[in-house]
């Protein structure tokens, strides 16, 4: 494992993962269901899968996919999350919380963040970090170490916020932040 490619990655990480998706879900989660542990490995053992699987890809497949191609699927899925994110869920009032078990709820986190990352900035970081350095591992452990000390935050701050910030304030906020970051690569693109 070298120390350039576990740091630089990590760095990155942290940095793209502010206000993003997963983020927000995170914060969502933690608010929604208070147990902010359950979400927290949730998230952990699916950034280990996902980081671990795209490093491995952006290793071996680094020719498969130019920055530019890169470029719009990112900005599709920017711009799909938006919308997404827009949808209510399924309960008609956010103050009604089904209850999940730590386990049932550690499953819906994992399986949430799984499919959360596919596409995502950091997921597009670690694969061209690891196509440059050739590290899975040091990669992947960057990846997730800075993936973790953004996500962490937003649990413990939904968590306490969970009381006083409506949840239909913080879809329309996190729309608005994958709107401007789908804009944001349509027009200045992936820098190397």
């Amino acid at each position: 494992m070298t120390l350039e490619a576990f740091t630089n990655t990590a760095v990155v990480v942290a940095i793209g993962e502010m206000g993003d998706k997963t983020q927000v879900l995170a914060l969502l989660l933690a608010a929604r269901y208070r147990k902010p542990w359950p979400v927290a490995a949730g998230v952990l053992v699916a950034t280990l899968l996902s980081m671990g699987v795209t490093a491995w890809l952006g290793m071996f497949l680094s020719n498969l996919f130019s920055l530019a191609v890169l470029r719009w699927i990112l900005v599709a899925m920017f711009f799909a999350v938006a919308i997404w994110t827009l949808i209510p869920d399924k309960s008609p009032d956010d103050s009604e919380v089904p209850m999940k078990s730590s386990a049932n709820l550690m499953l819906t986190a994992f399986i949430t963040f799984l499919l959360a990352e596919m596409g995502d900035k950091s997921q597009a970081a670690t694969f061209l970090l690891a196509a440059k350095f050739h590290q899975v591992y040091s990669v992947m452990a960057g990846s997730t170490l800075g993936l973790m000390c953004s996500i962490l935050p937003a649990i413990l701050i939904g968590k306490t916020t969970a009381d006083w910030v409506p949840l239909k304030l913080v879809r329309i906020t996190a729309a608005i932040i994958f709107a401007v970051l789908g804009c944001w690569l349509l027009i200045f693109g992936i820098s190397e």
